[in-house]
Parts: structure tokens; sequence; C-alpha cells
């Protein structure tokens, strides 16, 4: 069985997610290893761009152990394919060149045939995605972001991931495998 993540959200209700290791394995690997050490728990989320995506984190969770990169899934990767991006999917973002976000994950709100193959599919959406659409409506205002041509909005009221529980069914996901000397985004300082 793939695994699954249950996003708590402080509001009661709760996103859950199966992990796809056969789409994305190291992207999956990077999830677990950030969600399993709480670095999500009690984490706001940080930008909604309606009709477009709901971008969990773009700081790396603010947290240190975080700021990593890991390469883009499909040159780590060259015979594994990449999936479509829908609402339903959980995407990794990442930052062109330079790799893939450790863990900054986001739901898009449409289909994104231009991400094909750049941000991996690595979940898809099993329940709450009428919470993800909720998310999408709230009250945001526009932030000033360090990259230029990124549109970011965050929500007034923020809107909390309480905890993030994994069910592994039994299996061991190892780290995953990093880019050596990053340059770190700027939106990280």
């Amino acid at each position: 069985m793939n695994p699954i993540a249950t996003l708590y959200m402080a509001n009661g209700k709760k996103i859950v997610i199966e992990l796809l290791p056969e789409a994305a394995p190291n992207t999956v690997n990077s999830f677990i290893y950030v969600a399993s050490r709480g670095y999500m728990d009690g984490h706001a989320i940080q930008r909604i761009v309606p009709g477009n995506w709901v971008d969990i984190s773009y700081n790396a969770f603010g947290k240190k152990e975080c700021q990593y990169l890991i390469p883009n899934e499909f040159e780590l990767h060259p015979d594994v394919m990449p999936l479509d991006s829908h609402p339903g999917c959980v995407c990794m973002g990442g930052y062109g060149e330079a790799g893939l976000a450790s863990c900054e994950f986001f739901f898009p709100l449409r289909d994104c045939p231009d991400h094909k193959g750049i941000y991996p599919v690595f979940g898809k959406v099993l329940e709450g995605m009428e919470e993800i659409w909720r998310l999408e409506k709230v009250k945001t205002v526009p932030v000033d972001f360090p990259i230029e041509g990124v549109e970011v909005n965050a929500p007034v009221e923020p809107e909390i991931i309480e905890r993030v529980e994994l069910e592994l069914f039994g299996q061991e996901y190892s780290e995953p495998v990093r880019v050596q000397n990053p340059q770190i985004p700027p939106c990280w300082n």
C-alpha cells in the first residue's frame, strides 16, 4: 500500500493524501522526511493564488532543517513518467535550475500541463478537496516577494495545519537525495 499523509487543519477539517512513490520516489522521500519530523506542524499556509494553486509554504516552513533542495525528479529517475498536474493532485514546488523545494508542496486549482516534468505530482487527494476549494476563496492580502514575477497572496486570517500524520504501512523510506551546495532561494532568507 502507498503511504498516506493526513493534514489536520486547526479548523477541524482534514486533507488526506495518498503519496505516490512510484511516480516521484525522491519527492515522496523528502515529504516523508519533513512530515515525520513534525516540521509542518503548526504551519500557517503562506500563499493562495485563486484559480491557480494553494501553496503551503515558500520559506521551507521557516525551519533551517527544511532548507535544502532536491534534484529534478525526472533527471534523477529518467525511467519515471511524469504525471499530469490537475485539481486533486499534490505537487512539489521548485526553483528552476536550482532544484525542487525540499517540502514546499502545493495543490493545483486548475489543469497545469506546463508543470509536467518540472513540478512532480507526488500525491493525490483522497479526502478534503472541499477544504482546498474553501482555501481558494479565503480573503487574502498581497505580499511583497523577493522573486520577481511571482504573485503571493497570504490569507488574512491564518489557515493553520495543526499537524501531519503519516501511515507508512510498515514500509521504510530513506532520506531524500539532496542537491549539493545549492543556491538558496531568496525567499528562504
